[in-house]
């Protein structure tokens, strides 16, 4: 059960932190509503030796030293004993400050560790500290909060409570995602005539809809009706009785190919109507590998850029996160220390620049010329920036954090449109899960926004050997 839905008692619990949740989340103080929060000493000496650099976790340990340091200039210092009452901070004005306290370790609490907890490491000391709180106050609920599974381990084997951090969780389960379009029943037609009206605009027709089903939709989801003449549309409005949907292009014919690509099923169809749409300002594109994100989005760019001059250039970052051994410090530009995180980008330009007769200098020259009009950047340098009509793509983004997402998406300035690529079945960064990934957060937090799009790619398109490795392996 998340902290911050736990039940009222009459005894508030007392939840001992460990440094890896407030080192993941610095607001984590402030999230236990009317619970105590306890602070081991080890904690605050791991929270100082990690303070110093530039890092995500470095910036977070020093937010929490700045909220911890108002907090006791707002209580004065002798409420270090008796405990600092989290509603001091000021950050708290409209009466959804936590009522609990904060409590220190202001003594040693000498309590015999526990037969088969060698040595004296921080995370034994969290434990025998917790241990003796609970010997302490035997009427209350003590509650080891802990992002490391191992540490939440051994507090069971030794007999005490111990929960994940949960309150950074976007959803309680991934499935509860939305995957962008819904599937209408064959009676559909039928049941929603009535009152129905129909309208064309720029050669798109437009339906305006009553009935049960409309309550389900979302601004920027798709409708699908299959059958010998399947229907395909996207909802643009929605009030508290009626929505409004616009029929769709379809990118399976040749004749509306982006940059020699045209969609191989629905939901890439649903992509490239999103990525297309110079009306949608944010698109999020969940898929496994292979489902062809990169490669839709790369095309809808170019197409956008050089045919239809809707953007100035293109931008592509990613976290860069490895997956094996990391190979050390790499020489150059930025983008030249970049360009090994890149492959996505230059096999998809392969793809897409591929000649159907022309020179090898041709073809050269293509490259060269793309390239000149993507610009791949480093994450690290895009605080502050303001990006104007750009054409922005986010990859491997559910390696982001929620913050980090944030930072990113409020650079983009008046004609820029952010893309967000990911597969939150692959997530490499320590702490973040399906549930607590940016990507999660975003593609939720922008739901029902009539300017934006999600749409979740579900069959490989690669080869038939990715396709059977993804099922069997």
């Amino acid at each position: 059960m998340s902290p911050a839905h736990a039940p009222h008692t009459h005894v508030n619990r007392l939840f001992v932190l460990d440094t890896n949740v407030l080192m993941h989340d610095p607001t984590a103080l402030f999230r236990f509503q009317e619970h105590d929060i306890f602070l081991p000493m080890v904690v605050l000496e791991e929270l100082d030796h990690s303070k110093k650099g530039v890092s995500e976790v470095a910036r977070n340990v020093r937010q929490v030293s700045r909220f911890m340091d108002d907090l006791i200039s707002a209580a004065g210092a002798d409420a270090i004993h008796s405990g600092v009452l989290l509603s001091s901070n000021p950050m708290f004005g409209n009466g959804k400050a936590p009522s609990g306290k904060l409590l220190f370790q202001t003594e040693a609490l000498n309590y015999p560790a526990p037969t088969g907890l060698p040595g004296d490491s921080p995370d034994n000391t969290i434990l025998t500290v917790a241990l003796s709180l609970r010997d302490k106050y035997p009427e209350r609920d003590v509650i080891l909060v802990s992002k490391d599974i191992n540490l939440r381990i051994k507090a069971t084997i030794v007999g005490l409570k111990a929960e994940d951090y949960f309150n950074d969780q976007v959803l309680d389960d991934a499935d509860l995602l939305p995957t962008g379009f819904h599937e209408l029943p064959a009676d559909f037609w039928e049941a929603h005539n009535k009152e129905m009206e129909s309208w064309k605009e720029h050669g798109h027709t437009f339906y305006k809809l009553f009935g049960p089903l409309t309550h389900e939709w979302l601004p920027g989801h798709f409708l699908a009706l299959p059958g010998d003449q399947p229907f395909q549309a996207i909802v643009r409005k929605k009030t508290f009785d009626h929505v409004i949907i616009e029929t769709i292009r379809d990118f399976t014919e040749p004749r509306h190919a982006v940059w020699g690509i045209t969609a191989r099923n629905r939901e890439q169809n649903f992509a490239l109507n999103l990525l297309m749409d110079p009306d949608i300002d944010f698109v999020t594109m969940l898929g496994a590998a292979g489902t062809g994100k990169t490669l839709l989005t790369l095309a809808a760019g170019l197409a956008q850029l050089l045919d239809e001059q809707l953007y100035k250039e293109i931008i592509m970052t990613r976290v860069t996160v490895p997956v094996g051994e990391d190979i050390g410090f790499l020489p150059g530009t930025e983008e030249e220390k970049m360009a090994p995180w890149m492959g996505a980008l230059m096999d998809n330009l392969e793809v897409l620049t591929q000649p159907s007769g022309g020179s090898k200098w041709g073809r050269s020259a293509t490259d060269e010329f793309l390239m000149s009009k993507i610009k791949i950047k480093s994450l690290n340098f895009m605080r502050g920036r303001t990006f104007l009509n750009r054409y922005i793509i986010i990859d491997e983004a559910q390696n982001l954090t929620p913050k980090q997402m944030k930072t990113l998406i409020t650079r983009a300035g008046p004609g820029t449109k952010v893309v967000c690529l990911g597969n939150i079945a692959q997530i490499d960064t320590p702490y973040l899960t399906e549930t607590s990934s940016g990507l999660t957060y975003v593609v939720d937090r922008f739901k029902g926004w009539e300017h934006g799009g999600h749409v979740t790619l579900q069959r490989g398109e690669r080869s038939r050997l990715a396709d059977y490795a993804s099922e069997h392996l």
